[in-house]
C-alpha cells in the first residue's frame, strides 16, 4: 500500500467515529507520522478521548490491535503509577519490574492538565528520548510509540497548566470544537463513539505505519522552505508580542510536520500552504504571549503570513 494510500485509510477509518473533522484528522495524522505526540485541548465531551481510541484500533500489531493504556490524570496520581516501578519478589529475594502504562504502543494520557506538575514531568523523558529509567535500567516502550494527550481548557476548575518544558515536548496542539448541525444530527443518529468504535477494524499494520514515519524524511522541503520555517521561529523570539519564543526543537518539529503533512495529503514535497496549515498548531502553545488575554494564534498567523509572503515582521 503506498504511503499516500494508507494515510487516506487512516483518515477515513477515523472519520467514522469523528465526523466532519477532516482537517483535524489530517493534522493529527501527520503529527503521529512525524514522531509526535499530540495534545488535544477542547471542551469536555467533544470526543479527545473517542479519537486516541480509535487510532488504536486502525493500527494492527501483531496478533491485533497496538497496545494501547489509557491514563486518567488525577491529583492523587504518584510517577511510579505512570512509568512503572521495581518490587520486591519475596520468591526470587529480587527487584523486578512492573512496567507502567506508558511502555505501551499508544498511551492516551487523558485530562493531562489534572494533575500536579510534578506527575506531569513523569512523562517528560519517555516523550522526548523514548525510554524510562526506573533505578539503573533503561526500559523502552515498543514501536510505533506516540502519546496523545487531552486537557481541558485551563480556565476550568481544578486543573493546573502544563509548564514549558512538558509543552514543548508535544509536536502539536489541537481542538476538535463543535460539529456543525448536520454533522450533529448525524451524531445522534449513529451515536459512533458508542457503537462504531467497536467496529472499527485495522486499516494498516504496524510496520506499514512505521515505514509511512520513515518515509516521512524522504519529503522533499525546498531550502527556501526551510529558511521560511527558521524565520517564522526565530521572529517568534523576537517578537514584542511574546515573552517566550520557540525553541530549536520546535524548528525540528514544525519541519517534520510539515513533511508529514505533505505525505498525508499526496505529495513527495512541501509547499508553502502546509507552512501557513502548521504554524499556529506547532507553534502555539509553545509561546508566551505577553499579553495573558492576546490571542498568540493570531500573532503566529500574521508572521507566518509575512514570512511566506516575503515580508519581514514588524
Amino acid at each position: 500500500m503506498k504511503c499516500e494510500q494508507a494515510a487516506e485509510a487512516l483518515i477515513n477509518g477515523a472519520a467514522k467515529i469523528i465526523q466532519g473533522k477532516r482537517e483535524f484528522l489530517e493534522l493529527l495524522t501527520a503529527g503521529l507520522l512525524a514522531k509526535g505526540h499530540v495534545l488535544i485541548e477542547d471542551n469536555p465531551g467533544l470526543g479527545k478521548t473517542t479519537v486516541a481510541k480509535a487510532f488504536a484500533r486502525l493500527i494492527a500489531g501483531g496478533d491485533g490491535p497496538l497496545l494501547f493504556k489509557r491514563i486518567q490524570f488525577t491529583p492523587d496520581l504518584l510517577p511510579y503509577d505512570i512509568t512503572g516501578v521495581d518490587v520486591f519478589d519475596p520468591e526470587s529475594r529480587s527487584f523486578r519490574f512492573m512496567p507502567g502504562p506508558v511502555l505501551a504502543n499508544i498511551v492516551l494520557a487523558d485530562e493531562i492538565n489534572r494533575t500536579t506538575p510534578k506527575v506531569q514531568s513523569a512523562l517528560l523523558e519517555v516523550m522526548a528520548e523514548r525510554q524510562v529509567t526506573i533505578g539503573s535500567a533503561t526500559h523502552r516502550p515498543p514501536e510505533p510509540f506516540f502519546v496523545i494527550a487531552t486537557e481541558n481548557p485551563i480556565e476550568s476548575e481544578g486543573t493546573f497548566p502544563l509548564p514549558a518544558a512538558q509543552l514543548d515536548r508535544f509536536i502539536m496542539r489541537l481542538s476538535l470544537g463543535y460539529p456543525d448541525r448536520d454533522t450533529e444530527l448525524a451524531i445522534l443518529e449513529e451515536n459512533p463513539a458508542e457503537y462504531g468504535l467497536n467496529r472499527l477494524e485495522p486499516v494498516l499494520r504496524a510496520d506499514e505505519f512505521l515505514a509511512m514515519q520513515e518515509a516521512v524524511n524522504q519529503v522533499f522541503c525546498h531550502p527556501t522552505l526551510k529558511e521560511t520555517i527558521a524565520d517564522i521561529v526565530r521572529d517568534t523570539r523576537n517578537h514584542r508580542g511574546f515573552l517566550l519564543g520557540a525553541s530549536p526543537r520546535a524548528s525540528l518539529h514544525f519541519l517534520s510536520a510539515v513533511k508529514a503533512l505533505s505525505l498525508v495529503r499526496g505529495r513527495t514535497f512541501a509547499v508553502d500552504e502546509d507552512i501557513a496549515a502548521l504554524a499556529v498548531p506547532v507553534l502555539a502553545h509553545r509561546l508566551k504571549p505577553r499579553d495573558p488575554h492576546a490571542e498568540g494564534g493570531k500573532l503566529i498567523r500574521e508572521i507566518a503570513l509575512a514570512r511566506i509572503n516575503g515580508i519581514k515582521p514588524e
